[in-house]
């Protein structure tokens, strides 16, 4: 009965997870207000808070501090609940296959409180008005999606999001340790889905002060995630030391890829 309410749970919040997950692009591309919206007017119900739409911004410094506030309730959140110290201290509360998936459910949460409570700052700093402009910031937009879905199968997607762990306790398994691996787009930047993530962030046919806010927010965020966790990469693989030296950490270099 235990191990049947932990693969219930475990795919409950994998399955809560995704539309959450999609909603961040929606939310960062302002779907509501796209020509997208005309066409299936009801993404205006689906999609009724964005960076820049849905809210009052009320006072600016206000607005500000919220939004900062929110962001580093998602930094808190995310860096302190994967750090091996809370973890081990977790499991002894709950079960260890449950360990990720209440990561994926509390990382839930927090995105969903932040895309009802972010305060959009509207100034527009820049505006794309050609449509080469516009399929532009959207096409990265989207190629950074692309990067981060892709990245997580690479190194094991259903494992990531908690799935494996209730499966195989179902079954009675033990989840084996992870192996150091570099596929494909590994081998030429260490943290591709990061680099899905900072494209995400940024692309945009217009950028507001807001939206400007939420990338700078988030992109610190991501470099203080990359340094703990290289550092718990090489605590537990010890060849991450040479791979971090030849393979660059977001970008590619020509000339610099994993050699082994």
């Amino acid at each position: 009965m235990k191990r049947t309410l932990i693969l219930l749970f475990g795919i409950a919040c994998y399955v809560s997870f995704l539309p959450v997950f999609l909603y961040l692009y929606a939310f960062l591309a302002n779907l509501q207000m796209t020509g997208l919206a005309e066409q299936w007017p009801i993404l205006k119900t689906l999609v009724p808070y964005s960076i820049d739409y849905g809210r009052e911004m009320g006072n600016p410094v206000a607005a500000v501090l919220i939004n900062l506030g929110l962001i580093a309730l998602f930094g808190i959140q995310h860096s302190v609940m994967a750090r091996q110290g809370f973890k081990r201290a977790w499991t002894r509360i709950v079960p260890p296959a449950a360990e990720r998936p209440m990561y994926v459910l509390v990382t839930s949460l927090v995105l969903v409180v932040m895309y009802w409570q972010w305060r959009p700052i509207d100034h527009l700093l820049w505006n794309a008005e050609s449509s080469v402009g516009i399929g532009l910031g959207y096409g990265i937009l989207l190629l950074g999606l692309a990067l981060v879905l892709l990245s997580t199968f690479l190194i094991n997607h259903f494992h990531l999001f908690g799935l494996q762990q209730v499966v195989w306790n179902f079954l009675g398994k033990v989840v084996p340790a992870a192996k150091f691996r570099t596929p494909f787009l590994y081998r030429i930047v260490r943290h591709p889905l990061y680099t899905g993530l900072f494209l995400s962030f940024w692309a945009t046919p217009a950028m507001s002060c807001g939206h400007l806010l939420f990338a700078l927010g988030m992109s610190a965020y991501l470099f203080i995630g990359i340094r703990y966790e290289e550092k718990d990469l090489k605590e537990f693989h010890p060849e991450y030391e040479k791979y971090a030296e030849q393979v660059p950490m977001l970008a590619p270099v020509p000339g610099r890829s994993y050699k082994g």
